[in-house]
């Protein structure tokens, strides 16, 4: 491939193109990822509303943040699945693309005509990737579930906050969030597999697998010791000093994983007998003794402010960090350095901030600019055109039997 032609495509999945007829988060954020890496995707949505996070506050000039967040990128199409007329419509988009995306209770798709026996049967080397709280064919399948259900059956709550405190819920809703980076890697994985053999799948992605997949070594601790890890505030399990410290003039985390980078924070202390301290040699010395080490290290952090800790551990190349607030880390220089925080052109929210893909690709310059989210339906017309070849005449009958919807002409426009 040319320089000239690289520079062309979207990026590194420039001419897949996906069916989105998720919603809310989890699907949404699949195909946010999809999308920003070059995948032409279409967001199929009701008629009367659209996505349900266009409803959700704040709003910048009544555009909700959240749609606007995790949808650029996308085209929207407005449709009645539910109308004979529209369902036919979407068995023909099927056609036109590579992949389709849902996050419908088991069972929701088929009921609408629109199954994976039947999608395939139409188009063999169709991916379908469907997301549910707890996938397809068993006892729970059809129980409704959110991110916090999620993260209550996961485990995840029973280990976050503080021992002396109740479960709690993660600020990130990681139960969608994860499961939609789990649907891209298995839509990835599915096209891989397609350009090998010709054939589409099926994936049955189910959201408590997705965030209890992620559980890692907290899982591991329970499946060697048969004891459930508790909740440790801000400290780690095993690892210690691993945590927020009180400084001077605030608080300051250290993370001093391997053996490294503890002598060199003992070094940066100037208590280099730390490192000799029969109490603390190895990890597991330190794990054992933890209550002492961490008394000893709080009384040495809090002689300084977080500004004077910042240099001198930079300077011992010591993993540690400031916690910043959401503002603060949206404005960070590492942030503003890599042009994380980009803008898009919202024809009815203006000027609109988002954050960028994190996945940069030699050869393939970053989207600019974005597109920003669609507005309900803003693509209805331009998608059946031109992957449908529906006339003018035929898309006003449509909408005015209310089969398909578009925005009002002056808004499409601005």
């Amino acid at each position: 491939m040319t320089q000239t032609n690289a520079a062309q495509r979207r990026g590194p999945l420039h001419g897949v193109r996906v069916l989105d007829l998720s919603r809310v988060l989890a699907g949404p954020f699949c195909s946010l990822i999809l999308a920003d890496l070059g995948a032409d995707v279409i967001k199929v949505e009701e008629i009367d509303g659209g996505d349900q996070t266009r409803t959700i506050p704040p709003f910048a000039n009544g555009e909700s943040h959240y749609f606007l967040a995790i949808n650029r990128n996308k085209r929207s199409v407005a449709l009645d699945a539910r109308t004979d007329a529209g369902r036919a419509l979407l068995l023909d988009l099927v056609k036109q693309c590579d992949v389709v995306l849902e996050n419908f209770r088991p069972g929701v798709m088929a009921r609408l005509g629109l199954g994976y026996e039947t999608l395939k049967v139409l188009k063999p080397e169709l991916i379908v990737c469907s997301i549910s709280g707890f996938g397809a064919g068993n006892a729970m399948s059809a129980k409704p579930s959110f991110d916090l259900v999620t993260q209550a059956l996961s485990g995840v709550m029973s280990i976050n906050g503080y021992a002396e405190g109740t479960p709690t819920k993660l600020g990130l809703p990681l139960g969608d969030i994860g499961g939609g980076v789990w649907a891209a890697i298995g839509v990835l994985a599915a096209l891989n597999e397609r350009n090998a053999t010709g054939q589409g799948a099926h994936i049955d992605l189910s959201l408590l697998e997705g965030l209890m997949g992620l559980l890692g070594y907290l899982a591991g601790i329970y499946f060697v010791t048969g004891e459930s890890p508790g909740r440790m505030g801000n400290s780690h399990h095993n690892i210690v000093p691993y945590g927020l410290m009180p400084v001077k003039d605030g608080h300051i985390v250290l993370a001093l994983h391997v053996g490294g980078f503890w002598r060199n924070f003992c070094r940066a202390i100037d208590r280099e007998d730390l490192i000799t301290d029969p109490r603390f040699r190895t990890v597991k010395d330190r794990h054992a003794n933890r209550d002492e080490l961490e008394r000893q290290i709080e009384a040495i952090m809090r002689t300084r402010t977080v500004a004077e800790w910042q240099q001198i551990l930079d300077a011992a190349d010591v993993p540690h960090g400031p916690v910043n607030s959401i503002g603060q880390a949206v404005s960070q220089p590492i942030v503003r350095e890599r042009g994380f925080v980009r803008e898009v052109k919202h024809p009815t929210a203006g000027i609109v901030k988002v954050l960028a893909n994190p996945l940069r690709f030699d050869g393939h310059p970053e989207r600019s600019p974005l597109d920003p989210p669609p507005l309900l339906g803003e693509h209805t017309r331009d998608v059946l055109g031109a992957l449908l070849g529906l006339g003018s005449a035929e898309i006003d009958r449509l909408v005015a039997a209310k089969v398909i919807a578009e925005p009002a002409r002056a808004a499409r426009q601005e």
